[in-house]
């Protein structure tokens, strides 16, 4: 009775540990397919331009694109999974946050974005002037460092931006949605096309910022409620990457460096002074002015040369 008894237990035993093992060997080779095609997209995504001299699309002839491809990778693994970006704020706490900061919602919005970083920043005004108030990773988007040239180009926006009530979408194929308003003036005078570019949900993109839902939800709170606290419309700033002067000057050679010098005027009023500066679009070339105190960065970009810190382009 008890041979058999222990026989039985050992058999138990047994079948849990071969459900165990089978348990852990599905979830390791699911792992693997999971990197596996993560890694053939990002091999597709870099289109394989060139075979030769040691190139392989943008994985070894640039550092940024080798970086930016290995970034989506892991990213897309991270959503696939369920997983939480790192470096993502406590969602469940903004009220708090808010708080800890001295800050409010339905206080003007200002949103900058940063490629290379794969990061989204929130800012949010108080006394005259924006504050940072929450980072954001980014999950997803397509392209390359450079700004959307063509409808089909799979490239996200760089530029500046505003975004009104009228650019939500609360009921978006990926949760919930703002359109940046690409192609800006900017962007038409070079004749480039393309429309519906997003900051959205999901981790997803083709042209756009996909931020995971959970995000987006947060992000919708924030500038929803300084829309309809009077805000008419709220700055975006879409960068290749943080403007410093060390960032650019690693990229002296590159073809885009005229119009990223651009961007970088932008970049740095704002940064030095917490004021949305004024943009203007004049011929080819962004405009740029200091923005005066209290300035929300709701308006809209105009065509005019009055800017008395204009910048130029090639």
């Amino acid at each position: 009775m008890c041979a058999s008894k222990s026989a039985t237990e050992g058999d138990m035993a047994a079948n849990q540990f071969r459900q165990r093992a089978a348990g852990v060997l599905s979830t390791v080779t699911l792992t693997m397919v999971a990197v596996a095609m993560l890694v053939g997209a990002a091999l597709v995504e870099s289109k394989l331009e060139a075979l030769l001299g040691n190139r392989i699309g943008g994985f070894i002839a640039s550092d940024d694109n080798r970086a930016i491809a290995f970034q989506r990778i892991w990213r897309s693994t991270y959503w696939a999974f369920g997983w939480t970006l790192p470096g993502t704020p406590d969602l469940d706490g903004l009220d708090s946050r808010l708080e800890a900061a001295g800050l409010k919602l339905g206080s003007p919005v200002l949103v900058r974005i940063f490629k290379r970083e794969f990061e989204l920043e929130i800012w949010l005004q108080k006394n005259g002037r924006f504050e940072r108030f929450a980072t954001y990773p980014i999950c997803r988007y397509s392209g390359r460092l450079g700004p959307k040239l063509k409808q089909g180009d799979h490239q996200s926006p760089e530029g500046i931006y505003t975004v009104s009530a009228g650019q939500l979408n609360p009921a978006s194929r990926w949760h919930r949605s703002f359109n940046l308003g690409y192609p800006n003036l900017y962007d038409r005078s070079h004749g480039r096309t393309g429309s519906y570019l997003m900051v959205h949900g999901g981790c997803s993109s083709v042209g756009c910022y996909a931020m995971t839902n959970a995000v987006v939800d947060e992000i919708w709170r924030i500038v929803t409620a300084a829309l309809n606290g009077g805000q008419k419309r709220f700055q975006v700033q879409a960068m290749p990457f943080r403007l410093t002067d060390a960032n650019l000057a690693q990229r002296k050679d590159h073809p885009l460096h005229a119009f990223w010098t651009q961007l970088k005027t932008v970049h740095d009023l704002f940064e030095n002074s917490g004021i949305p500066p004024h943009v203007d679009i004049c011929g080819q070339r962004y405009a740029v002015s200091p923005g005066s105190a209290g300035n929300d960065g709701s308006r809209s970009l105009t065509r005019s040369c009055k800017s008395s810190n204009s910048v130029a382009t090639n």
